[in-house]
């Protein structure tokens, strides 16, 4: 018997991809680089992603068949393509970001994500590059705070991979599950399926160059924190509270969790928010609703530098309400509290990068 190519693409054309209903030959997945020498035949078969979850299984039947329909005796060696390079692995996502920092609470409601939203405005201020994930999956709040609601990113090849391109705002690269999701609906998703998400949003995004890459984490301990650090290396954390007695409590299991043998991220300090009510029409007065100084005394319990003590005043929510964020005018009371955090967070940054050595992903065992 004599093999040739088309007695191989026939039997190939029986085979239809789970992906499009198509037949390999028609879905163009055969390579052009068969050989064949007697009754041996390679060739390649071509898949959108390294990770095709039908890739095994059509490999077995593009061999099967061509056993079924040419020869049981036929040889056959069938090697993968993908058309898109395979993402980097953990630890090796962010080549082009010089510090990775999560923002962290130990519970909701105590202003973290509107840290994030004005850190990173702050940070721009101070001629940083700045990149900012909303990884808030279950609650995601950035689209609002920078007035992008309806900003739908999309996809272009970059280096032989479809990267999405963050949105621009403010100087800041942003990305949010919110754009990805009806902001109208509740966002039902299994631990798997929310942590999968949160991988393409690092890794599948062109951030390109960076100086900071903040990531607005879930409050409390979840599996997107375990994602996180198994992804990417952080350079350290921010853990934000009120002075409340219930909240430095749950910050205590916050700085814990990052310090622990097997996580070991430095802790680069406290943020204490709503740390005093100042009246807009009394700048002076300070009003200590939630208590007085506990993030302080925490951070001096624990031996971790306190970056900074954000007032409560009214501007701040109805900044974020509006989409611009408090910080964008310095010469607010809140606006200068967030740029004096702003370089506190540079000033620990830089040290710890000369004290410490580099953070490592945390490995799953299994």
């Amino acid at each position: 018997m004599t093999l040739y190519p088309k007695l191989i693409l026939d039997a190939l054309s029986t085979v239809r991809y789970p992906g499009n209903g198509k037949n390999l030959v028609e879905a163009e997945m055969v390579a052009d680089n068969m050989r064949i020498d007697g009754m041996k035949v390679s060739f390649s078969l071509i898949f959108e992603k390294p990770t095709d979850p039908f890739m095994k299984s059509i490999v077995k039947a593009a061999e099967a068949v061509i056993h079924a329909y040419v020869s049981p005796d036929v040889e056959v060696t069938i090697t993968t393509e993908s058309r898109q390079a395979a993402r980097p692995e953990p630890g090796k996502m962010l080549p082009q970001v010089k510090n990775v920092i999560g923002i962290s609470s130990g519970k909701g409601g105590v202003g973290k994500s509107t840290v994030a939203a004005n850190l990173a405005v702050s940070l721009v201020k101070l001629g940083y590059k700045v990149g900012l994930l909303d990884a808030d999956i279950f609650g995601p709040s950035m689209p609002k705070m920078f007035q992008v609601e309806d900003a739908r990113p999309y996809a272009e090849r970059i280096g032989g991979r479809d990267l999405i391109v963050p949105i621009e705002k403010y100087g800041i690269k942003l990305l949010s599950i919110g754009f990805f999701v009806d902001p109208d609906q509740a966002t039902l998703w299994r631990g798997g399926m929310a942590s999968n998400a949160l991988r393409q949003l690092i890794g599948d995004a062109d951030w390109g160059d960076l100086d900071y890459f903040l990531i607005d984490l879930p409050p409390g301990t979840s599996d997107i924190h375990l994602t996180v650090v198994q992804t990417l290396a952080l350079t350290g954390a921010i853990v934000v509270s009120t002075p409340q007695a219930v909240a430095l409590a749950d910050a205590r299991k916050g700085i814990n969790m990052f310090t622990n043998d097997k996580v070991n991220v430095p802790i680069l300090g406290l943020v204490e928010n709503m740390a005093w009510f100042t009246p807009a029409e009394l700048p002076e007065n300070k009003y200590y609703i939630f208590g007085r100084e506990g993030a302080k005394r925490l951070a001096e319990e624990m031996d971790v530098p306190l970056l900074g003590q954000i007032p409560l005043v009214q501007s701040i929510c109805e900044s974020g309400d509006a989409g611009t964020p408090v910080a964008l005018d310095e010469n607010t009371v809140t606006g200068r509290a967030f740029l004096q955090l702003a370089a506190a967070v540079v000033r620990q940054v830089d040290r710890r990068n000369v004290e410490l050595p580099p953070t490592h992903v945390v490995e799953m065992k299994k």
